[in-house]
């Protein structure tokens, strides 16, 4: 083996690299503060290895993007990998955060430093860069609408608004070009520039050494192998174990199909963007430019500058208070803000894993209807579960009111069908997309069509419907089945005052039972 290294040693010269990696001396008293840098690079690592992963399944077209994903969660091992990419770039924002206030704290970025600070900052902008462009490549509906919305952010770019903009969408509109432009720069622009940013980072870093405690230490300095690369490699292991075991059940479950024609959904980013996109509801209109533009320049800006700013010998943060208050400020408001975002999330937006009685009612009316009969293994289309929509909510609907639209002759006349049933059908046929139908208990079924047609215009259950009736979420807290059976069946005999229709001849004594039932049990 000796004479083998010996050998490999000549031809590579490992053992000078292997001397040049373990044996950086360090300041005394480093210790567990600069192990950030090292759980960087390995979260680095894990997203690059996991991304090359999913590219060897992922489509980038708008016609194959989705299942491309849902394929690649339908297995165990897809589902793991795409749970480490996805929290792998929280726990990577989290990492990038607390390394540059440790440097900041720690005064780290003062001369002779300045360089590898700014290739740190340039770094940040890059990952977040990352993220974005990450977002889109499921084309589900969250991706799709924050799409939107940052390109209409970029349209504030002061002189060259438009510009940008179409650089971002790469035609008139968001399509395949947009797609296939940002899967380029995701997997192959950004890559080679992280690769050479991190070589630079490092080398600078090498070059200076790192700042050590900001009071120095008697004693000599001490090589990184043993001790330092033995607290490394422990903060690693903790981090590496905490992102392994939330990624065990895969990352959140996809949002139904993109569609362009639904201007009703309400996009959210993800949570490290959720301080800008409160920020911007506090400036409309015209001052928008100042809450995407302005206030986010003057942030980067200070931290640019920062080495500048702060020219002095000193580096406890205790002597510095000017720096710590801004930089504390600057903090505070952010999470402030992230926080508010997350305060005023949408009550209409159901968790996209939990099936509404809206869905639930839609496939009933669906099999009710008669759809099975060309949306079936041997029928003449897909069946309804698991298929892709490949049209607009507009021609879905059009295609349910007259089949004959697209097959003529297939039946006469067309099933009349309410807007409430529509919507369910719609409803039912993006949730399938995304997630198999789990199966419900028959009475529970035919609660849901008869709320999904009869209650749902009037009344809401768990964020979904109207709200000219009262909230029924937990209506069975005040009225048990048998009340509930009388006050559908003839209001006006349980309160002369109501408003509601009677429902005694619409509905059957099943559906009375059903629905009466199923209120009841929402405590």
């Amino acid at each position: 083996m000796r004479a083998a290294f010996d050998w490999l040693h000549s031809r590579t010269g490992f053992r000078g690299a292997r001397q040049a990696l373990l044996d950086e001396p360090l300041p005394p008293g480093t210790g567990w503060f600069f192990t950030l840098g090292s759980v960087l690079l390995a979260l680095l690592g894990i997203q690059l290895l996991t991304g090359a992963f999913l590219t060897l399944y992922y489509a980038p077209t708008p016609g194959h993007a989705y299942d491309s994903v849902r394929f690649i969660v339908s297995t165990t091992p897809g589902r793991i990998v795409r749970g480490l990419h996805h929290y792998g770039s929280s726990f990577l924002i989290v990492a990038l955060v607390l390394h540059m206030l440790r440097v900041i704290a720690f005064g780290s970025y003062k001369a002779p430093r300045e360089a590898t600070w700014l290739s740190g900052l340039a770094l940040f902008a890059l990952i977040l860069g990352f993220s974005l462009t990450g977002y889109l490549l499921p084309w589900d509906q969250r991706a799709y609408w924050a799409t939107v919305v940052t390109i209409n952010i970029a349209k504030l770019t002061p002189l060259a608004g438009e510009l940008v903009a179409g650089l971002l969408r790469g035609g008139a509109s968001i399509g395949a070009l947009t797609l296939t432009r940002w899967y380029a720069v995701h997997v192959i622009f950004l890559p080679g520039a992280l690769v050479g940013l991190v070589v630079l980072h490092l080398v600078l870093m090498r070059r200076h050494g790192i700042s050590g405690p900001v009071r120095p230490h008697d004693g000599t300095p001490t090589p990184f192998y043993p001790w330092q690369a033995a607290r490394d490699t422990a903060v690693v292991s903790v981090v590496v174990v905490a992102l392994a075991a939330l990624a065990w059940s895969g990352a959140p479950s996809l949002e139904g199909p993109a569609d362009p024609a639904d201007g009703t959904y309400i996009p959210r980013p993800e949570w490290y963007f959720l301080g800008l996109f409160q920020l911007l509801k506090y400036f409309p209109g015209q001052w928008e430019v100042v809450g995407a533009m302005v206030v986010p320049g003057l942030a980067a800006a200070f931290l640019a500058l920062l080495p500048w700013l702060d020219r002095g010998p000193v580096r406890d943060p205790r002597r510095r208070p000017a720096v710590m208050i801004v930089v504390m400020l600057g903090v505070a408001a952010v999470s402030t803000l992230t926080i508010l975002g997350f305060r005023d999330a949408p009550a209409s937006a159901p968790r996209g894993d939990v099936w509404t009685l809206r869905e639930i009612g839609g496939r009933v009316l669906a099999n009710a209807g008669g759809c099975a009969t060309c949306h079936a293994p041997d029928g003449r289309a897909d069946p309804l579960e698991g298929m892709t929509p490949g049209r607009g909510a507009e021609w879905i609907t059009g295609h349910v009111q007259d089949p004959e639209m697209i097959v003529p002759g297939l039946r006469e006349p067309p099933v009349e069908r309410g807007e409430r049933e529509i919507a369910a059908l719609l409803a039912y046929v993006h949730k399938s997309a995304r997630q198999p139908y789990p199966g419900f208990p028959a009475p529970i079924e035919t609660a849901a069509a008869v709320f999904a047609q009869r209650c749902i215009g009037c009344h809401v259950i768990d964020g979904d419907g109207g709200t000219d009736g009262p909230d029924l979420s937990n209506v069975g807290t005040k009225h048990d089945a048998g009340f509930l059976r009388r006050l559908i069946a003839d209001p006006e005999a349980v309160n002369p005052k109501a408003e509601m229709p009677s429902f005694e001849r619409r509905l059957s004594a099943d559906q009375l039972d059903a629905i009466a039932a199923y209120l009841a049990s929402r405590k």
